[in-house]
Order: structure tokens, then sequence, then C-alpha cells
């Protein structure tokens, strides 16, 4: 008996489906089925492959457009905003499904379009996953003094009777949280869920070496690691500074934040040995928080500790000094042969 090799039922001479770049149609998934999910077998007796009974459809030009401007809208309303940041925003508008597939398949893709053809910005949308390091380096003092003047700051919490430090359990949320810690000269601190404790006993002898009051700000998702994180987070501070006086808070993400805003939620992970002592079956990520919500909580948790009278006699030797920066470095310039 000769052996015959059978092509899966679900191959076709056409091959697969796939959407059409040049007009932007994107694939959307429903089921064809109006009646209960069925158990879908892999492969059946008589050694075939069963269809799927999930059909895929195309979203029409307009739709796919439709979804671009509200993208556009989102941006130009609040920037930078993170990739997870609009998926949650588009989810919550109902132009998307909350899946997989329509975060990978559509918010990604159209993001890219729409940066490559600059129909919106590249830095409207952050990552602060990938990063490099390098020296600061000049053509010359001239470029050196005009550099410094740029950046110059006066430091604005060292006749402040506190210290305030964010951390942000997120590496991606980063840049959307430094536009508010940048200019109150706030450290932002990436934790990335569970810190290392190298990491960990360097920020706590930094804060006993301010010799006042820290006030530590986490920002983290609230699933069982999130919230976890954070308690080894204070805890590790705590133990790491013993003679600092700790103020360790979590700002977000909050049940009551849930509820009042109506945040996008997804399932617990049941696999995760947390899941029990969390005692919920929903979670929300950070991302899920609007941006302009998120950075007034950022804002907000900073703030409260500023004198703003102080502040303001400080910004202005601040740029005193910048302008005497900057004719340091014209006159240098003038001088130079």
């Amino acid at each position: 008996m000769s052996d015959t090799v059978r092509a899966p039922a679900a191959a076709t001479a056409q091959g697969p489906r796939k959407s059409d770049p040049a007009t932007s149609e994107i694939g959307s998934e429903h089921n064809a089925s109006s009646g209960p999910a069925q158990a879908e077998p892999t492969n059946g007796a008589n050694g075939f492959y069963s269809a799927s009974p999930i059909k895929r459809s195309r979203r029409t030009k307009v739709a796919v457009t439709n979804i671009r401007d509200r993208i556009k809208d989102i941006l130009e309303q609040s920037n930078p905003q993170t990739v997870r940041q609009i998926y949650y925003a588009l989810t919550v508008m109902g132009s998307i499904a909350k899946t997989e597939g329509e975060y990978q398949q559509t918010v990604i893709r159209l993001l890219t379009q729409m940066r490559e053809s600059e129909v919106i910005p590249f830095e409207w949308i952050s990552d602060n996953t990938r990063w490099m390091r390098k020296p600061s380096s000049f053509t010359g003092i001239e470029a050196c003094l005009e550099a410094t003047a740029e950046h110059y700051r006066r430091n604005l919490w060292a006749s402040m009777p506190v210290y305030v430090e964010v951390c942000c359990e997120k590496d991606a949320l980063a840049g959307v949280l430094l536009e508010e810690t940048r200019p109150y000269d706030v450290p932002l601190m990436v934790a990335k869920g569970y810190s290392s404790i190298t990491f960990l006993h360097t920020a706590a002898k930094a804060i006993e070496a301010k010799g006042k009051p820290a006030y530590i700000y986490h920002f983290g998702d609230l699933d069982p690691s999130g919230v976890d994180a954070a308690r080894d987070i204070e805890a590790k501070l705590r133990r790491y500074a013993p003679a600092a006086e700790i103020h360790f808070e979590r700002p977000a993400v909050t049940r009551q934040q849930v509820e009042q805003w109506d945040l996008p939620t997804r399932p617990t992970k049941q696999t995760d040995t947390r899941a029990k002592k969390f005692g919920s079956n929903t979670s929300v990520e950070l991302d899920a928080i609007p941006a302009d919500k998120l950075r007034t909580l950022v804002r907000e948790c900073i703030e409260r500790h500023i004198d703003k009278h102080q502040l303001a006699i400080l910004r202005t030797a601040e740029e005193s000094e910048r302008d005497l920066l900057r004719k340091w470095a014209s006159t240098y310039a003038g001088a130079a042969p």
C-alpha cells in the first residue's frame, strides 16, 4: 500500500487572504455562528483539518478612515502617548474590539502608517523601552556653553522641606510621565515590575542621603503582580534606608478609578501565584487610564509639595542665569581667533 499525503482542507488555490496595504483595509474577526461556541477539532477522523468557524472580514475604507481620524484626534488632544494607551482609548470609544488581534493588526499597523506618511509626528508616540548610552560631547567651548544655557536648571528641591520621587511600573509609559516630572525636576524611576535589589538599594541610599521626608508615588497596573510589586518596592526601600522617613503611596491604578472612569478591564491571570490574594477576576493596566488623566494625577502628586511663590522666584533666577551663560558663549565666540 502506498502512502498518500492529503492537503489540509483549509488550504486553497488562492492562498490565505491578506489585507491590502494600498487601501489600508484591515481585517476584523467575528463568529459566523449565532449559536453557542463549539469546540473545534484540529483533525478529523478522515485525516482532514476542519474548517474554522471564525470568518474574517475586512473593514471598508470608510471604517479605516474613521479609526485613523479618531487616532489623530486623540493624539492632538494629548501627546505623547503609548501605543497601548491609543489601543485602550479606541476600545472605550467602540472603534475597535478589545482583542490582541486589534492591538497588533489595527492599532500598531495604523500608527506605523500614519507616522511614516507624516499624518502624525513620530514624537507623538512614546517608546522608552529602547534607548542608548552616549556621553555628552561638543564641537567646542562655545557649543558647550550654549548647551549648558539651554539645559541649565536650578535644584528646586534643595530648598524644599521634602524630597519627591515618581516611580512607574512600565518603561513604555516613562515618556508620558516625564512630561510632568521634568518641569518640576522630579526623579522618574522606572521599576519594570519587580525591581532588582541593586536598583532599590541605590535608590534607598539616595533617599536616605537627602536627610528629609521622602514621598514616593508608585504608578502601576491593578493586577496581582502590579500591586505586589509596589508592596515589594516599599518594603525594600524601608529595609535599605531604615533611618529615612518614607511616605509611600500608590495613586494609580485603583478600584475607585476603574469605577469612576469606567476603565477597560482584562481577565486576571489565574496562573499568577498572587491571583488568589488579589481577590478579583478583573485587572486593569496603567495604560488604560487616559493620558490627560494620568498626567494630571502625576502633576497633582508633585504640586502638593511645592511652594508656588518660591518656585516663581527660582524660575526667575534660573532664566537670569541662563542669559548669563548665553552671554559667556557669545563673548567666547567673539574672542575666539
